[in-house]
């Protein structure tokens, strides 16, 4: 049986956090819940072209997806048991932020068969949050984690970022320290970037951000403080303990198929690529559409037609050059890399025979290596993975 994946959109928050350009914003409950009615419907109706796949993970991001009442959580897991088959292990994630749950809704995620939860922390320094306008201090962050271990989650993910303003290595340092002191089965890192249009990206200049070498002690402080508490590198931006890492995001970087629900919500199905509408009224206008839209089967142009008639957006049925650039550029960011035997499979053509030229030049530069049929990058092809990646590409 096909297997596919689910991305629910919540495109709800209590505040705009100073760096995010994610499509979010607060709403007003009578808000959230119109918008949730609307995601149920294009839940079942996206749902007709899935039939014979089997959901092995769903993801609910956003935004803060715990800003919904546990009842709204509730509604929507049900609508997808209804109109999906899951595996008996699937794997369900929800993103929530410190001060946005509470033991009710913790236990109410776990009955209703949530086992992931992945908390937005950032730092453990609460002059640092601040500055990024996150809503929460360290010791709100403490208590939902506390709570969700009572409330019986074995699998957590913490959510941290580095070259935050007036951020140094040391302040960094203790983070790191604090939170692989919890236990945490995950640990997401990364660097922030700052989006143009976003609050700290207008007033930067109000801001002293580390230096290039301050960032660079940090980049490094990540991945040797987290390998020695006993968590493995398996994504450039990802860590977690044996057994533990995140399967949803790697149907992503396996290219796997994924269907995403809700506003500005993307999915990939059989190399065809689409976008949900952005706006809500637009959204809600698709969705619309396909309840009053012909049946339609899952197949190249038909569904196609489908799809750009009925609203969605940046609607894209990838060539196999594009296939392959995917294969590449993807599995590469994670840490076992690419399997040559999967790309012939796959293409029918040898991986060398195509790109010859920049794997000849990355494995001599000592950014990429070998063993057996798989290739990787080195740990210094990680520091320099953009460079890399570029080159894979037609």
């Amino acid at each position: 049986m096909k297997k596919i994946s689910l991305y629910v959109h919540i495109p709800f928050c209590e505040k705009k956090c100073f760096y995010c350009d994610f499509l979010s914003a607060p709403a007003s409950v009578e808000e959230m819940e119109y918008y949730v009615n609307y995601l149920l419907r294009e839940i079942r109706e996206q749902s007709l072209f899935y039939g014979d796949r089997q959901v092995v993970s769903i993801f609910f991001g956003g935004g803060t997806p715990s800003i919904l009442s546990s009842g709204e959580i509730v509604r929507i897991l049900q609508q997808i048991r209804n109109c999906f088959l899951l595996a008996e292990d699937v794997e369900i994630t929800l993103e929530c932020n410190p001060g946005t749950v509470t033991s009710e809704k913790l236990y109410d995620y776990i009955a209703c068969g949530i086992n992931r939860l992945s908390i937005g922390l950032q730092s453990t320094d609460d002059e640092e949050l601040a500055r990024i306008g996150r809503i929460h201090d360290y010791a709100a962050f403490l208590k939902t984690y506390s709570l969700a271990r009572e409330a019986g989650f074995c699998n957590i993910n913490i959510d941290l970022m580095a070259g935050l303003p007036g951020q140094s290595a040391a302040s960094y340092m203790r983070t790191l320290e604090r939170v692989t002191g919890l236990h945490p089965e995950h640990i997401s890192a990364y660097s922030l970037i700052l989006e143009e249009g976003t609050w700290l990206y207008v007033n930067q200049s109000s801001y002293e951000f580390p230096d290039e070498e301050e960032d660079r002690k940090m980049y490094r402080l990540t991945g040797e403080r987290l390998e020695e508490a006993g968590f493995y590198r398996y994504e450039i931006s990802n860590y977690a303990r044996e057994g533990w890492e995140c399967r949803h995001n790697k149907v992503y970087w396996r290219r796997g198929d994924y269907a995403g629900f809700g506003l500005g919500a993307s999915s990939m199905v059989s190399n065809i690529r689409w976008k949900n509408p952005e706006a809500q009224q637009d959204y809600v206008m698709c969705v619309k559409r396909m309840e009053d839209a012909q049946e339609c089967t899952l197949a190249g142009s038909a569904f196609v037609k489908y799809l750009c008639k009925t609203g969605f957006h940046e609607v894209q049925v990838l060539t196999r050059e594009e296939q392959m650039e995917e294969f590449m550029f993807l599995g590469l960011r994670l840490t076992e890399g690419v399997d040559r035997g999967e790309f012939k499979r796959l293409f029918g053509e040898c991986m060398d025979e195509i790109y010859e030229k920049p794997i000849d030049k990355f494995l001599s530069a000592g950014l990429l290596e070998q063993e057996g049929e798989r290739l990787r990058l080195t740990r210094r092809g990680v520091d320099l993975s953009n460079v890399v990646f570029t080159e894979f590409l037609f």
